[in-house]
């Protein structure tokens, strides 16, 4: 029902409203924010929103709502930030690959714009698709904020138990430590499976690093 009152509209939500990557032409400013509030369908609301109902309950209880809503749009920006970052990186590493399999400049437009190239270049076709889907794909969700919220949750209440699968009980200071082992490893190891995992860690990230300045500030914690 979303996609078709969207279309009815005349308005490409995703283009608009979702984080390209800064060197697009689909690329504007108020999207590091509008991605955050932007999912790709009901599961990937669902379970977004299941996090922040289960961990941002308890810290929005004890922060109060302005420190709260403080923390969860300087992690959003922060996971967007270190998305784009590694993201930058990617892309220009990629795009050697690609002049040195004999990509000139018109090729590299003809790729980016229409996603075809002469089958006579000799880069590597995953560098190739990885370079075209850095540059087209946007990305959307709330994900990033949400482990802020799950770093500051076990960081909070460390010792506060949390039961996987509604059976296992495992403590939340190791349940984050996991979590963020987890994310590492699949953003190293897993970069084309279509998640941005790095966007998960600059969440955490950035949340650690504004919890300790809290902390520094005298802010009490339990």
């Amino acid at each position: 029902m979303g996609t078709a009152v969207m279309n009815n509209m005349g308005i490409d939500f995703v283009k608009w409203f979702a984080l390209y990557f800064p060197a697009s032409a689909n690329f504007m400013p108020h999207q590091l924010v509008t991605h955050m509030f932007m999912h790709g369908d009901l599961g990937h609301i669902f379970f977004n929103m299941f996090a922040l109902w289960m961990f941002g309950t308890a810290l929005e209880n004890y922060w109060g709502a302005k420190r709260f809503l403080t923390y969860y749009m300087i992690t959003g920006l922060g996971a967007a930030a270190l998305h784009l970052a590694v993201n930058f990186i990617e892309y220009n590493y990629f795009k050697s690959i690609l002049i040195d399999g004999g990509f000139g400049s018109s090729d590299l437009i003809r790729l980016l714009s229409s996603g075809s190239w002469s089958e006579n270049l000799t880069a590597p076709r995953e560098a190739i698709e990885r370079f075209y889907n850095i540059y087209n794909s946007p990305t959307l969700g709330a994900s990033g904020a949400v482990f802020g919220i799950l770093l500051a949750f076990g960081m909070t209440f460390p010792n506060q138990y949390i039961y996987l699968y509604f059976l296992v009980p495992i403590k939340a200071k190791w349940f984050v430590i996991i979590y963020g082992a987890l994310e590492l490893f699949n953003g190293v190891f897993g970069m084309s499976d279509g998640i941005a995992h790095f966007a998960h860690l600059g969440g955490m990230l950035f949340g650690y690093f504004l919890i300790k300045h809290w902390n520094r500030n005298r802010f009490r914690e339990w």
